[in-house]
């Protein structure tokens, strides 16, 4: 069983959630502090020791591996020649942008959300209109009617984040199927980054149903992102894949690659096989400590920080802390000068007054980053 509690060492290293502002003990970026799998580990070192680095493409064993990882965690039958490599996630949004859309015409997203959503329009010239997400019944939702009010002609592609970031909400399949039929209705390409689909924290209170699973006539106009990255903490290494089942839409996106993508890292490929083929046991000890993590965060926040309030987090190692009623309108600011924390800022979710803090870490260190985080709060 992989000791979660290790502390290793990083300032220094080359990190950007460490070195950034290595004045900081850093909370932001979703990086987790945990090696990873040894099996991915192992599959590097062995890579390694052939020692030649030429350029790579996908293996066989690697595409076998991903279409077995897609029918038996996620029900999916997907032929390989569906799958689509890239060299990370946040580059195929804004190839999506390329591929789907014209300068001058627009993508639409639902808020709070990951940074880049609200960026990638800039690569391609694109429109950004965004639509609040709301809460319903203490859970995160969509506003339906401002997303009918918002939505132009001019609309070409819908960004899906799901399981949801910063939220920590995973959507029901009823909810990722009305948000392809408002798709279908206004001719939307539906853009479904996934990449947090394997750190759902409880799969039987809250199972994750992928976009994958949409009726064959939705899912004509959908494109599926995954990656090993956030579940196996290999981030760096630089490797997502799409699933498009869909040929035109598969054309036009692998065609809007051009010549601005770099090639796969090698090292990619092989550790991503080795994640999804052995690194299953793995994973369930990593969402086993991080449902402690978030359990202890949860009661701490709600007990212990009055006027902070924090959603029930149904997946990802991410916590959004809404600190408005609390009095803090620039929370990530306060938590640097007065507890010493570097957190993300919700402003760059699309919500002021917000913040995310990263518990994906060991226990110790995020109990200190809390006690941290009350005391400032009670000293003010």
């Amino acid at each position: 069983m992989s000791d979660f509690d290790a502390v290793i060492p990083r300032r220094g290293t080359g990190s950007l959630k460490w070195d950034r502002r290595p004045d900081l003990d850093p909370f932001w970026v979703a990086d987790m502090d945990f090696a990873s799998p040894p099996a991915v580990v192992e599959a590097l070192r062995e890579r390694v020791a052939h020692g030649v680095f030429g350029y790579p493409v996908a293996h066989p064993a690697l595409v076998e591996a991903l279409v077995a990882y897609l029918a038996e965690r996620h029900g999916a039958q997907v032929p390989a020649d569906h799958l689509a490599h890239l060299g990370g996630l946040v580059p195929a949004l804004s190839l999506a942008g390329r591929a789907f859309a014209q300068p001058g015409e627009a993508m639409l997203t639902a808020t709070p959300v990951y940074p880049p959503f609200l960026g990638v329009h800039r690569d391609h010239n694109l429109q950004l209109l965004t639509t609040p997400h709301v809460q319903d019944g203490g859970r995160w939702t969509f506003d339906w009617e401002h997303l009918e009010r918002t939505v132009t002609a001019e609309t070409r592609i819908f960004l899906l984040c799901h399981p949801q970031n910063p939220l920590g909400r995973v959507f029901p399949k009823e909810e990722v199927v009305r948000v392809a039929e408002f798709c279908a209705r206004h001719d939307l390409v539906l853009v479904s980054d996934e990449i947090h689909c394997d750190l759902v924290l409880d799969e039987e209170a809250t199972p994750f149903v992928s976009a994958l699973h949409l009726p064959a006539e939705l899912l004509a106009r959908t494109v599926v992102l995954m990656a090993p990255s956030k579940t196996y903490n290999i981030a760096g290494l630089g490797y997502s894949f799409a699933v498009i089942p869909d040929e035109t839409l598969r054309r036009k996106f692998t065609q809007a690659r051009g010549h601005i993508l770099p090639e796969i890292n090698c090292l990619a490929f092989h550790a991503a096989e080795a994640a999804y083929r052995h690194g299953e046991a793995w994973r369930q000890d990593l969402l086993a400590y991080l449902r402690g993590n978030r359990d202890l965060l949860t009661d701490f926040v709600r007990s212990r920080l009055p006027g902070v309030v924090v959603p029930d987090i149904e997946a990802t190692y991410l916590a959004w802390l809404d600190f408005r009623p609390a009095g803090l309108e620039e929370p990530a600011a306060h938590f640097e000068k007065q507890a010493g924390l570097f957190l993300s800022d919700g402003r760059f979710f699309g919500s002021p007054g917000h913040a995310r803090l990263n518990f994906g870490c060991p226990r110790a260190a995020l109990q200190d980053a809390l006690d941290r985080i009350a005391g400032s709060l009670a000293a003010d």
